[in-house]
């Protein structure tokens, strides 16, 4: 099929000052599209950027171009990390299960959407990727959509597909996906936390990963188990090594049996081809993805999440240090909570016990500022490299007794004479 190009740069030359401008994310954030962008940079003035987790050198998000560009973060990733904390950016806590209807309702209108898509097969449907996620809903409604057409970009199965005729400009580009390799950051420690979460996982469950170095640590120590499943938000390497050695099957899930299924992914260039043109996969939007109905339909979910810092009451702060914004809500509180609604499903908070600094991150309260992002009336599981606490229906005194036996050995001393201040004086 012969596709009608331009240029980048002329592409972007219709978004003008003050629009609203939709970004894809993760390893399909369009660096293409915004290096041009950044070129128009000293032509336009506060040019507002939605996004949910982007990859890589974006060019816009130069602290020089603050008076050109907004970004308007639904997550908080690294490239923007300075920006929201800045003068030139913010962050709008949101479930990933409901930021489709920032953009269906009108609350986030959306102006133009720019997105990256695979070469059109020959009925002309292109495909969003490995990043359907929120994308799909931004496609639907944004006014003007803008991609580029990259064969590098795998096709995947499920809500991704978009005709071209859904696409209002297209710019041909030849270049490599973001790429991040978690498996080779996995520290001992983590490793440690993963053997012990692995421990909580029965043959059969189904299993949902958050993002970062913790959710593969622990898929390196479920070679030994029986037909697992997937349904999560996203996963990387760690997925792929397990569905090719057999461990993952989706055999006994009762949504999208025999499928991983998905809303977006972030991996090596490995795992970009296994899930190219790849039947076992399903890559929807996170609307049904992270919908808790849709979770606790699938026996014995297992959610595996992270956290910056829990107190010792089980609350859990998993977005900001103290007032700094580091990620985001997500899709944490929807997997949490339905995990815990399925059939023998166990939501766990899984993290290291101490900073890279070797600051607690169990500790009497939360740092001031610190959202909340599951409550302690949601926290079952925690993991610590030094143990497992259970905490659903332990009352404030027991959960403190719990937490304090896998923090750091080197902070429970202070933990009790907290605790103790806190709870008995």
């Amino acid at each position: 099929m012969n596709l009608k190009t331009i240029s980048a740069q002329e592409a972007v030359s219709s978004i003008q000052s003050r629009q609203r401008v939709f970004i894809q994310g993760s390893a399909a954030t369009p660096l293409h599209l915004l290096h041009a962008l950044e070129k128009r940079a000293g032509e336009l003035s506060r040019v507002e950027l939605i996004c949910l987790s982007v990859l890589g050198d974006l060019g816009v998000n130069k602290p020089e171009y603050s008076n050109s560009f907004y970004f308007n973060a639904l997550f908080v990733s690294a490239p923007v990390r300075q920006n929201v904390n800045g003068e030139n950016g913010d962050y709008t806590p949101v479930f990933l299960s409901e930021i489709h209807l920032l953009f269906e309702k009108n609350i986030l209108p959306l102006d133009v959407a720019l997105i990256h898509v695979s070469p059109p097969d020959k009925h002309g449907f292109c495909s969003l990727g490995v990043s359907v996620d929120i994308t799909r809903a931004a496609v639907k409604n944004a006014k003007q959509v803008i991609a580029q057409v990259n064969p590098q970009m795998p096709r995947t199965h499920g809500d991704g597909l978009i005709h071209i005729s859904e696409i209002d400009t297209l710019v041909a580009v030849n270049e490599p996906l973001p790429e991040v390799d978690y498996a080779s950051e996995v520290s001992d420690c983590e490793r440690t936390i993963g053997r012990y979460v692995a421990s909580l996982i029965d043959d059969r469950a189904t299993l949902q990963m958050g993002i970062g170095t913790i959710p593969d640590a622990v898929l390196e120590c479920l070679t030994g188990h029986k037909d697992l499943g997937v349904h999560t938000e996203m996963f990387s390497d760690g997925v792929m090594h397990l569905m090719q050695k057999g461990v993952i099957t989706n055999k006994f899930k009762r949504k999208h049996r025999g499928k991983t299924a998905t809303s977006f992914a972030i991996g090596t260039r490995k795992l970009y081809d296994f899930v190219d043109d790849n039947p076992q996969f399903s890559f929807l939007e996170a609307a049904y993805v992270n919908d808790g109905s849709i979770i606790r339909t699938n026996p014995a979910l297992v959610a595996i999440n992270s956290a910056i810092e829990i107190d010792l009451t089980g609350q859990v702060c998993a977005d900001s240090i103290g007032t700094k914004l580091y990620s985001g809500v997500g899709g944490q509180m929807d997997f949490i909570r339905g995990a815990a609604l399925s059939e023998g499903g166990k939501p766990i908070i899984a993290m290291a016990s101490v900073t890279s600094k070797g600051q607690s991150k169990i500790v009497p309260f939360l740092k001031q500022g610190a959202g909340v992002v599951t409550t302690r009336a949601h926290v079952h599981y925690v993991v610590t490299e030094y143990g497992i606490a259970y905490l659903f229906g332990k009352n404030l005194k027991q959960r403190m007794h719990e937490l304090i036996k896998i923090a750091h050995p080197d902070h429970r001393e202070q933990l009790e004479k907290a605790a103790f201040e806190r709870f008995v004086k």
